[in-house]
């Protein structure tokens, strides 16, 4: 090729072409988009020193800020990127089955799936959490908050409000516990309510310190009898006599109790009582009880001393008698 016929070509339009309008120049092109624009391929931007082509060969080992073997793509691959607008320029479509988006309205970065440490401080509401991860913060505060399915805690909790449970293993609490429906206490419940009413249910033979009512018996003793009245299954006594001679002594006893005693004579004949030493009346004068015509006379005693037991009964009652009471 001759010197002449390269000028000759630097004249044809098709192989060189000068845009004095735009400042640009091209070579096998007749429209240059670029300050310098080869064929369709390579362009030099000289303003912001871009070269772009669509293939590069050579040595880039003087290139800096490249990630050697990182792969970049719109549809699939572990470092995927997309985007959902551009302000300039082209871009494949990205695959459905994109998982980074950014919403510029409400400023919010979406994704199926973040792995890996989350540093910074996160604010906002979260929603939608699952799996069964571990974490480990310092304070929750629950607005309405619920807590659904089983949920363990190794160590104490403090609440300074009210909580509400259904089923609870363990409660510890320094303050008000309501119960709405009882409490259960092994396989029964062991106490309700009944509106402002409490009420205790199952076996209070364990319970002490409490008067469970008056107990009463009935003795309706032969003549020329001796009655043993039993003092540790009631507190009342009633002697319905018989014409003769009947003498009354105890067995058993608590230290304190109070007994009443009611003596009845018969409508007919007269019955004479006489007392077991267990008894001591005012001044150690045994009183002579009333006579026929069913009179009705009441002693009234307390057990003063039973660790001196003589026989079945109580050593010591404190009695004092009111006689004729028909």
């Amino acid at each position: 090729m001759t010197r002449a016929v390269q000028i000759a070509e630097l004249g044809d339009q098709n192989v060189f072409t000068v845009d004095s309008d735009n400042s640009r120049i091209g070579i096998g092109t007749t429209n240059p988009q670029a300050l310098l624009q080869v064929g369709t391929g390579v362009s030099v931007y000289g303003n912001s020193g871009i070269v772009s082509a669509t293939t590069y060969y050579g040595s880039g080992a003087e290139l800096t800020g490249i990630t050697a073997g990182a792969t970049l793509s719109a549809a699939s691959g572990s470092q995927r990127v997309v985007v959902t607008s551009l302000t300039s320029g082209t871009m494949t479509a990205a695959g459905t089955n994109a998982d980074l988006a950014y919403n510029t309205t409400t400023n919010t970065l979406s994704a199926t799936t973040f792995s890996g440490a989350l540093t910074g401080n996160a604010s906002g509401t979260a929603g939608g959490l699952s799996g069964t991860p571990d974490i480990t913060i310092q304070n929750v505060t629950g607005v309405a908050g619920t807590f659904t399915g089983f949920v363990a805690f190794s160590t104490s909790i403090s609440v300074g409000g009210t909580i509400t449970y259904e089923d609870v293993t363990n409660v510890d609490s320094i303050g008000v516990i309501t119960a709405r429906a009882g409490v259960q206490v092994g396989s029964g419940q062991s106490f309700g309510a009944n509106g402002p009413t409490a009420v205790y249910y199952g076996d209070g033979s364990n319970l002490t310190g409490i008067s469970a009512g008056i107990t009463t018996t009935k003795y309706s003793p032969t003549a020329n009898a001796i009655i043993q009245i039993g003092l540790g299954t009631a507190q009342h006594h009633e002697l319905t006599l018989t014409a003769g001679f009947t003498t009354i002594t105890t067995s058993g006893g608590t230290y304190g109790d109070s007994h009443s005693l009611v003596l009845i004579q018969p409508s007919s004949g007269i019955a004479t009582v006489g007392f077991s030493t267990f008894f001591q009346f005012p001044s150690g004068a045994t009183p002579s009880m009333s006579e026929g015509s069913s009179k009705v006379d009441l002693v009234s005693f307390v057990v003063k001393d039973i660790a001196g037991n003589t026989g079945t009964g109580a050593t010591e009652l404190l009695a004092s008698a009111g006689l004729n009471y028909s």
